[in-house]
């Protein structure tokens, strides 16, 4: 169960053709038969009430889905409905980054001190020696607030429906991480850690002189016309079109499911707090991916990865700067990024150009579905 805890912890929290296939049991035929049976065995064998997959490539755009979206009113879940990303938000959060550092007002080399002076100090904690690329490729060392032993007691236990509503704001999220001192010196190791992107999304405010929902607004969505994806802030409940998301509060797949749609997801910020649709994330990863956001060489910065095998998170994966790349069993690597919150887990992963994307979300957090999205890239990505 604590490396259940822990995984989860870690893990939060991944343009439109003209071309339309929506899949179900009776159309899944052809070169996407593979991974409409990987969605309808991840609700058969009770990994999930319902899941959905967007694929893009060449030949043009397919949906399927499986399950459902409320097992309440049985109602099926839809290409429109919008879901919480989790750590999905942090490619955001750094391709926003790397658009500064495109401007010129800011570097990658720039100490965390110069912009966040105060900030990240004491417990042996110092910003003057963490540099903004260590807290985009995770190598910073800073404790991450979300394996707190506190914050894990009330935010991965049944006592999490006692603080579903709870508001933070990013310096409450630091402060907690300052409790503890860091895990390695600065550059020399790599953990997963919430704090690095909660900082890097303070960065931005700091520099911009505005808030990280405006700069991800104005910089990505608008510009890319992704109208169902947004920062949500103080709101709890997701606008638009949307389903149910279900937890059984890391007590097992059989233990009870809690609906835990509705939240106050600022306990993520910049590290996690997100929503979006399948379209949309296929839209951005695209566009992130084919070179239309960043320049080259920025691209390639993001694009370059640490292995994190042995690192106490996930095996087989590199981290770049946001972005991750899963070295698959047959040997494909597929780049993106993906993330969980509670009831929600979200993949969206593809061809290192992008010109091959595989999004889909679970709307439930008890089954394995890291297995699931591994499956999914596999019938789509290997030969």
């Amino acid at each position: 169960m604590k490396t259940t805890i822990r995984k989860a912890a870690t893990c939060l929290l991944a343009a439109g053709l003209a071309l339309t296939v929506t899949a179900s049991p009776a159309s899944a035929g052809g070169r996407h038969a593979g991974i409409q049976r990987v969605l309808e065995q991840a609700v058969a064998d009770g990994t999930t009430p319902g899941i959905i997959a967007e694929v893009r490539d060449g030949d043009g755009r397919w949906f399927g889905a499986e399950g459902v979206a409320d097992t309440g009113t049985g109602r099926e879940r839809h290409r429109q409905d919008r879901f919480r990303i989790g750590s999905t938000t942090k490619a955001f959060t750094s391709t926003v980054v790397l658009k500064l550092v495109a401007e010129g007002r800011l570097s990658l080399e720039d100490s965390v001190e110069k912009w966040l002076p105060g900030v990240v100090r004491g417990n042996g904690n110092d910003g003057a020696a963490i540099t903004v690329r260590q807290l985009l490729n995770q190598t910073s060392g800073l404790f991450a607030y979300t394996l707190d032993p506190a914050w894990i007691d009330a935010y991965f236990s049944p006592n999490y429906p006692e603080h579903q509503y709870e508001h933070y704001r990013p310096g409450d999220l630091v402060a907690i991480a300052m409790t503890h001192p860091p895990l390695y010196a600065p550059g020399t190791s790599w953990n997963y850690s919430n704090t690095n992107f909660v900082l890097a999304g303070m960065i931005i405010e700091k520099v911009t002189g505005r808030s990280y929902a405006d700069e991800v607004t104005r910089r990505i969505l608008r510009p890319l016309g992704m109208s169902a994806t947004y920062v949500p802030g103080d709101e709890t409940v997701i606008r638009g079109p949307h389903g149910r998301a279900y937890s059984t509060l890391w007590q097992g797949p059989t233990a009870e499911r809690h609906d835990v749609t509705d939240m106050d997801a600022s306990w993520g910020r910049a590290a996690g707090d997100m929503v979006s649709t399948t379209g949309d994330l296929q839209t951005f990863f695209r566009a992130l991916l084919g070179g239309r956001l960043l320049p080259p060489a920025l691209l390639e910065e993001m694009l370059t990865t640490i292995p994190t095998d042995g690192k106490g998170w996930l095996e087989d994966r590199g981290y770049g700067l946001g972005i991750v790349a899963h070295k698959l069993p047959c040997g494909v690597t597929a780049w993106g990024n993906g993330g969980m919150i509670h009831g929600s887990w979200t993949y969206a992963m593809g061809s290192k150009d992008g010109s091959r994307m595989v999004v889909s979300n679970i709307n439930g957090d008890w089954g394995d579905a890291l297995a699931v999205f591994t499956a999914e890239l596999e019938a789509e990505l290997c030969p």
